[in-house]
Parts: C-alpha cells; sequence; structure tokens
C-alpha cells in the first residue's frame, strides 16, 4: 500500500526534513520521499531543525541562487552533518562542498537540462542503478575540487564531480549530487532517493494510509477531548476527506454546514448531501442562492465577483455557526501545498494566503483550528479518502474552482444563466463520463460567454447565447495543455447542447494552453 505521512508528529516512527533553499523542485523532492514510504517535511533553509529521536536524515534543496552570491543562502552543513546523515542536491551539494573547503565557482557556461551520469566508484548510494544513465542538470557553478575527506562518486562529459560523499569512516553518510534525482528525466532519481533514506538514513519505509488514519484519529480525540468542532464543507476532496477523519474521531460532535450559493454543478447541493448522508456526517444544508443572486446583481469584473461571493459565504457561514453552542474548534481542509506556498524561504516571515483559513473566521470567532490534512498532498488525500471509504466519484471528481460557475459566467451572474451553464455543463460532462474520457483530462467545464449570435433552428432564427467548452491534461494544475478531445465527440456534444438547451446556439472548444492562459476563464 502506498505511503502516507502521520500528522501526530509525536507518534511517528521515522521523518526525513527537507531544507527549502528556493527550488522550483523542492515538492518533487518530498514526493519522492513519500512515494518511498517515508514521512517527511519541508521547511525554509532559515528555521532551526528540531532533532527529534525520528529524525532520520536531512536533505539540502536546490535553489535559484550561486553559492558565490554574497547574498546566497547559508546553513551550518557540518553540524547537521554530525548529528544525521545529509544528501545535498545541486545547490545543496555546492553548498555543502564550499563549507567544507572545497572549490566552487561559476561555469563559463551553465549546465541546464539532460546529461549523463558516470558512476566511478560504487557505493550503496547507487544500488540497482546501470553504470550509465541519464540526469538533469539545473546549475550555472560547478565544484572543481572537494574538501579534504571527500571523494568523488560520478562525473558527467562536462563535469568532473557530478556525485561525491564523505569517506565513510569520518562520520554520519554524506553526500552530494549536482543533478536532480528528484526530476522525471533523471531515469533512476526515484531509486537513487530511495537509497539514500534506506541505506544512509535506516528507514523502514513502512507507512501506510491505514497509520495515517488511526494515527491521525488517535491524535483528534487526545487534541478535541469533549469539545465540538464546527466546519464548512464544499463537496471537494479535501474537505470531506477532513471531515470524515474528525467524525472517526469524534461522531455528530463535529457540525458541518454545506452552503449552496447557486454556483455549483447542476443537482449538486443535493448530491453531495446525500453523499455525507451514506458517509454519516452530521453535515447541515443551507440554501442561500437567493442572497448569493442579490449580492452579484450588477456585477461583472472577475475580482468584484469573487469578492461579493467570499464575503457572502462568509456571513452565511458566521450566521449558521454562531447559531451553534459550545463550539471549540473550526475545522478545515488545508493541505500540505498550501502551507508551503505561505511559507517564504527568504525571511522568517509567514504569510498565509486568503485561501487557507475560512475568511479570518479563526479571529472573529475565537476558534482554534483543526487540519487534519495540513501534511498531505492531494493524490495522498485521494488515498486517504479510498480507505476510509469515501465514494470514488467523489474523490476523483475535477477540480471546481471555489466562486464556482461564478466565474464560468462571464460578465453578469443571474440566475437564468446559471440555469443555461448548469444544463450545457452537466451534458458535457456526461458525455465526457459516457465516452470514457472523463478520467483522461485533468478537468473539464463550460463557460458562458457574454456573446449571442444569430442561429437557425428549423425555420426559425434564433438570437442566443454562446458557451465555450475548456477540457485541459496536467498533473497539478500548474502548467495544463488543451485536451485533444476527438472531432467526433465535440461534435456530438455541440449538438446535445444546442438541441436540448434552450438559449444556448453556438458551442466553440479552447485550445489554449496554461500558459499563456488560465484554465479558468476569470
Amino acid at each position: 500500500m502506498d505511503a502516507l505521512p502521520c500528522l501526530p508528529l509525536s507518534l511517528m516512527t521515522e521523518k526525513i526534513l527537507i531544507l527549502d533553499f528556493g527550488s522550483q523542485y523542492t515538492q518533487l523532492i518530498a514526493r519522492a520521499v513519500r512515494e518511498a514510504q517515508i514521512y517527511c517535511e519541508i521547511i525554509p533553509y532559515h528555521r532551526p531543525i528540531e532533532y527529534s529521536p525520528t529524525l532520520k536524515g536531512v536533505i539540502l534543496s536546490g535553489s535559484p541562487f550561486s553559492v558565490t552570491d554574497p547574498e546566497a543562502p547559508m546553513t551550518d552543513v557540518s553540524e547537521i552533518a554530525d548529528r544525521l546523515p545529509l544528501l545535498g542536491i545541486c545547490y545543496g551539494a555546492q553548498l555543502t562542498a564550499k563549507l567544507g573547503g572545497g572549490r566552487v565557482e561559476r561555469s563559463e557556461k551553465r549546465e541546464y537540462g539532460r546529461a549523463f551520469l558516470e558512476i566511478t566508484r560504487q557505493d550503496p548510494l547507487f544500488a540497482g542503478l546501470p553504470d550509465r544513465s541519464q540526469v538533469w542538470m539545473s546549475h550555472g557553478d560547478s565544484i572543481l575540487s572537494l574538501p579534504e575527506d571527500f571523494e568523488v562518486l560520478a562525473t558527467t562529459d562536462s563535469i568532473p564531480v557530478a556525485a561525491f560523499r564523505r569517506q565513510l569512516e569520518k562520520g554520519n553518510p554524506l553526500y552530494g549530487c549536482q543533478f536532480h534525482p528528484e526530476v522525471f528525466h533523471s531515469e533512476h532519481g526515484r531509486q537513487l532517493i530511495r537509497n539514500f533514506l534506506v541505506e544512509a538514513c535506516g528507514c523502514a519505509c513502512d507507512w501506510t494510509p491505514a497509520h495515517f488514519i488511526t494515527d491521525t484519529v488517535t491524535a483528534l480525540r487526545e487534541r478535541i477531548g469533549d469539545q465540538q468542532v464546527v466546519m464548512a464543507l464544499s463537496g471537494g476532496v479535501d474537505s470531506t476527506v477532513a471531515a470524515t477523519l474528525i467524525d472517526r474521531a469524534i461522531g455528530n460532535r463535529l457540525q458541518g454546514i454545506f452552503v449552496d450559493n447557486g454556483l455549483l454543478r447542476k443537482n449538486e447541493f443535493r448530491q453531495v448531501l446525500d453523499t455525507y448522508a451514506k458517509l454519516s456526517l452530521n453535515v447541515k444544508g443551507v440554501d442561500a442562492r437567493e442572497l448569493f443572486y442579490t449580492r452579484l446583481a450588477g456585477l461583472s469584473s472577475p475580482e468584484a465577483k469573487r469578492k461579493s461571493i467570499g464575503a457572502t459565504f462568509i456571513e452565511v457561514f458566521d450566521r449558521e455557526a454562531h447559531a451553534l453552542r459550545n463550539i471549540s474548534f473550526l475545522g478545515q481542509g488545508t493541505i500540505y501545498p498550501d502551507v508551503i506556498e505561505s511559507v517564504s524561504v527568504h525571511g522568517p516571515s509567514v504569510t498565509i494566503k486568503s485561501h487557507h483559513n475560512v475568511g479570518g473566521l479563526p479571529e472573529t470567532m475565537k476558534l482554534e483550528l483543526v487540519e487534519p490534512l495540513r501534511f498531505l498532498f492531494k493524490d495522498e488525500v485521494r488515498k486517504v479518502g479510498l480507505e476510509l471509504g469515501i465514494p470514488a466519484e467523489l474523490l476523483f471528481r475535477h477540480p471546481f474552482p471555489g466562486p464556482g460557475l461564478g466565474i464560468r459566467i462571464l460578465g453578469e451572474v443571474t440566475e437564468e444563466k446559471v440555469r443555461l451553464l448548469q444544463e450545457a455543463d452537466a451534458l458535457y460532462v456526461d458525455a465526457l463520463r459516457r465516452h470514457g474520457l472523463y478520467d483522461t483530462v485533468w478537468q473539464a467545464g463550460a463557460i458562458l460567454l457574454p456573446v449571442k449570435s444569430v442561429g437557425v433552428m428549423g425555420d426559425e432564427r434564433t438570437y442566443e447565447f454562446t458557451v465555450a467548452l475548456r477540457a485541459v491534461t496536467s498533473v497539478d494544475g500548474m502548467t495544463a495543455d488543451w485536451a485533444h478531445l476527438p472531432h467526433t465527440f465535440l461534435g456530438e456534444v455541440s449538438n446535445e447542447i444546442i438541441n436540448r438547451v434552450r438559449g444556448i446556439n453556438r458551442v466553440v472548444y479552447d485550445i489554449s494552453s496554461k500558459p499563456p492562459a488560465t484554465i479558468e476563464w476569470e
């Protein structure tokens, strides 16, 4: 079974720490460690390390900086290496070499892209790797000489020190790689990272979703005690899994609130409430459609609509939550990428993005936060959800924007426009499922354009709206390509929407990628 981390750190048996120097690949290092069934955390390079008995090793990330820069980020590598096994990656390797007394200089030519690693000295770090393999380079510095008591393990055609170690008899295992083993283009990089975790750090690699659930529920019971928790639910993956974990711990002392803002997908309000009932979650459905439509009247800019939807949600949730008694905690579905993004590696300050909490409610309501998923990645949340028995059709639904159809209706939002878009979107998504295409795309949806055009239906001329269909392929939503859906499929969907949704007489397909476009139109 795939690995997942444990929320209650006191119950963990092993942990790896990743010091982030600002690399774009830092999260990929964490993903590689998690895939090896070991819990890890990412912290800024300047944060003090807590050397607990569970901490088994440290990995230093890459960085956009050069170690030769006057303002280059620094950490005490020798102190870490004296206490724990250590692996430096790219900048982390160069920093290790420089601070140890080696020679690191700016390269005349920046090395970026594919290279071929030649192993020159056998080592447990390379167990299971071929003598020559493709790796991915991304650096402007080169290690020209190593510190005393260090030795070269591998080279490439262009650099003499591609991987190195401190001599084994000199202390804890200490390794450096000038390439990036965490990226996909390094063919055996994940195996190298696993070798470091197992051979150097002695990790057991035995963490599973079942362990995570058991320990998290235990920790939640201890923390919440006999108090009650209120939580806003959206019908999405994160909030549903978080609520199910809290429910396992305290049962009906969790009060969920699911608000119908009038901008959900067709029949979604009732479907989600039915799913929550099957999961035995204590959830109250609140129909606030008319209030949201009233507040959105006359608004056409995307930012104004977003602010209105957010502020109205806070008002409704705040009202419902204050009607409850003896609430001490606010549950949230925060996941690890949100936590990582909120921490700056360039200074001690922490900036919390607005979506990390429910519009400031913890401050106004004086509640403590409960975030059982704050150390999980999205795919790990889904694995926990499957273990909890949450239906796969909910766990693997396409992402849906927080403001809902409010930002898929370009221009002013009205109840009639919402009805049109709900019908068109439902026909589109149902067709994707029927043709076996739903799981081949990362996100799909329909957008109602503020454009009317002339059409002919039978002997009648029409003057109706245009709908744009959007479907993209992606891994995490950071970049996306438009999905190359079959033309026959698009033709069928277009005909179905035009024939069945009175008010729409034209359908177009969006073939823009991200970047330069965004996935959502607003």
